[in-house]
């Protein structure tokens, strides 16, 4: 775990202009000084990144929202009192201390507070905003440990926080509040029935958005094999059947199938609980790559909580090729 030397190396490092991988609640980030547009093009140019799409400025409390952003509606500062710290990102105008690098040219900034004390300490000593996106090469799988962080990006990154392994394991709900009607542009930790309670209306889940945030590539969240996606009762079927076409199958079976015999040449088997499914997914599919496995065999699960953002990276893993 950081110390706290470690914790003002870091700062020391984002003062510099260099690149620092801290740990958060939902996935550990690459992040930059938010206001030196240099160090946050060099985030794109680590990750392989698109310069094109958004980075995410993490703030160390609500409180500092008015630094970074303008017209902030009611419906944003309420979701900012309820979810603060934690694994919401809104979308809102740019304030003019977001340089353009940091928002892919856009004229709108997501904006959030993470809920790891070791973030929130980096950003009290840093004193500024942190542009971070997740700390993997740009479409592959997140890093939810400081040693993912190590293996996928290696020198490129000038310091690392040791933070433990993250305690959501998938991204943050991402919600523009822009205009009138706020909408998930990609779910996460916070469901969108938490969010609905808390405005006390409905909120849309677009297909597609004119508003361009992380996570929206059609391939992205990907495992080095190439996934398919089934109904559950079909999971056990594909993937014999594909080990038998000389496949090096890796299978995630659904816990409703726990015990079931499989011809694979690894499974997993996930659990029933949406939060503890969500913390293991990207280990789960970094597990399989490490196993050799070259395709791995899924389903969905039940799209309602936390399991609409599980179902949302699978099929962002899977690529645009078609359900099974």
């Amino acid at each position: 775990m950081a110390r706290t030397s470690d914790i003002e190396k870091a700062a020391e490092v984002l003062r510099a202009g260099g690149l620092v991988a801290l740990p958060t609640e939902t996935v550990y980030g690459l992040g930059a000084n938010a206001e030196n547009p240099t160090a946050v093009s060099r985030i794109f140019q680590v990750k392989g990144r698109p310069p094109s799409h958004p980075l995410i400025v993490h703030i160390g409390g609500a409180e500092h929202l008015d630094d970074w952003v303008k017209d902030v509606p009611q419906a944003a500062r309420l979701l900012a009192e309820h979810f603060w710290p934690g694994p919401l990102t809104l979308v809102l105008q740019r304030g003019r201390r977001v340089p353009l690098e940091a928002t892919g040219g856009l004229e709108t900034v997501a904006v959030r507070v993470p809920d790891h004390p070791v973030a929130l300490a980096l950003l009290a000593a840093f004193g500024g905003g942190v542009t971070a996106p997740s700390a993997n090469r740009f479409g592959q799988v997140s890093p939810t440990t400081a040693d993912h962080v190590r293996a996928e990006l290696g020198d490129g990154v000038d310091f690392v926080l040791d933070g433990g392994p993250c305690e959501v394991g998938v991204e943050s709900t991402i919600v523009d509040v822009t205009g009138e009607i706020p909408s998930i542009l990609r779910p996460g930790g916070v469901t969108r029935e938490d969010l609905e309670a808390v405005l006390g209306r409905p909120v849309a889940v677009p297909a597609t958005s004119r508003v361009r945030v992380p996570g929206q590539h059609p391939s992205h969240y990907a495992p080095r094999a190439r996934v398919v996606l089934v109904e559950p009762e079909h999971v056990v079927a594909e993937a014999e059947r594909a080990q038998e076409l000389g496949h090096r199958v890796g299978v995630f079976l659904p816990a409703s199938f726990a015990g079931t015999p499989v011809k694979a040449h690894a499974v997993v088997t996930v659990p029933s609980s949406m939060g503890a499914y969500a913390r293991g997914l990207y280990g789960f599919l970094r597990e399989l790559d490490q196993q050799g496995c070259d395709l791995i065999v899924a389903s969905l699960p039940v799209e309602e909580g936390l399991g609409l953002a599980i179902a949302n990276r699978l099929r962002r893993a899977a690529g645009p090729r078609p359900t099974v």
